[in-house]
């Protein structure tokens, strides 16, 4: 059946694996991204099923990525609907400020996803404090230092975003270190 409504539809699935290799390129991985700001923005929460892993959803992602790519950039920073700080095209993003705390956007026009809570637990675990909270795009002047978490990016550090410079610190690298003991189950020096 064809159609916007096609209850009476069977469900076929398949399922393919394969190996998959880094994200970004691990030599670029290791100084950090660069990202674009994206034009396209994040739906509201009340116009689509934000909080699942949709096919549908990544029609802005693809979009936003290929903008940025085709301006030089790795990938993109979206925006909410209101203009805050959201993510980037398939990863939850962190800032890093002076004093040593974390601020991360609030998941609620995003997915919130498995990696990202599993960061922030790591965090915690090491003292340090986790501010989820709306930031605005004129904070990231503000930041001294920036990544990205997802299951394909897993912790991948962030150099720029436009004109806003960060540095791939040692809270970063550490935090990558504990995430890739933790999923690799290597033993952390």
């Amino acid at each position: 059946m064809m159609a916007i409504s096609a209850q009476k539809s069977q469900i076929h699935l398949a399922v393919a694996t394969w190996e998959w290799g880094s994200y970004f390129d691990p030599q670029i991985k290791i100084k950090g991204i660069k990202l674009g700001i994206s034009k396209w923005k994040k739906p509201p929460p009340d116009s689509i099923p934000w909080d699942t892993k949709a096919s549908g959803l990544y029609m802005i992602s693809t979009l936003s990525k290929h903008e940025a790519e085709k301006n030089g950039y790795h990938d993109a920073l979206m925006m909410d609907y209101q203009g805050n700080v959201a993510e980037a095209t398939g990863a939850n993003i962190f800032f890093k400020n002076d004093a040593g705390e974390i601020h991360t956007p609030i998941p609620d026009s995003f997915l919130d996803g498995i990696t990202r809570r599993t960061v922030i637990d790591i965090a915690k675990s090491k003292g340090i404090k986790i501010h989820e909270r709306k930031i605005k795009p004129e904070e990231l002047k503000d930041f001294v230092g920036c990544f990205l978490t997802g299951t394909a990016a897993e912790v991948t550090p962030v150099s720029c975003i436009a004109d806003n410079e960060f540095k791939v610190c040692e809270t970063i690298i550490d935090l990558n270190e504990s995430y890739q003991a933790l999923v690799r189950k290597k033993k952390v020096a």
